[in-house]
């Protein structure tokens, strides 16, 4: 059975709001992900990093040592800011979703002094 023109027209604007209002269900949902090229050169730098480290260990250089260290260091923060992005990404559309906790409502520290007295009394 075939979708008449109307709701063809209809299902189109309805993938339009949808793409607009949360594209980050819209790439789960097609398969397709954007990535950065941040995990990829964090890798890179990682790799390079040590065996920089590495040849300077063997050739008893402190300053190549050295540079490869900060390397492979600079490789782990690229890394894990990539990492972080692709979860925070993921997590951005339901965030603002989320019930609010019920101490949030009634100020900065009456909140955690509630969570601290659920904590301790159970």
């Amino acid at each position: 059975m075939a979708l008449s023109d109307r709701e063809l027209r209809l299902l189109a604007e309805m993938e339009q709001a949808l793409s607009a209002d949360d594209p980050a269900l819209v790439s789960t949902l097609s398969g397709t992900r954007r990535r950065g090229p941040g995990a990829a050169i964090g890798v890179v730098a990682l790799i390079v990093g040590i065996a920089t480290l590495f040849a300077g260990l063997i050739a008893q250089v402190t300053a190549v040592g050295v540079v490869g260290f900060i390397f492979a260091l600079v490789g782990v923060i690229v890394l894990a800011n990539a990492i972080s992005a692709a979860a925070n990404g993921a997590r951005q559309s339901s965030f603002a979703k989320r019930p609010r906790g019920k101490g949030f409502g009634k100020g900065f520290t009456q909140g955690f002094e509630d969570r601290w007295d659920q904590r301790n009394n159970g």
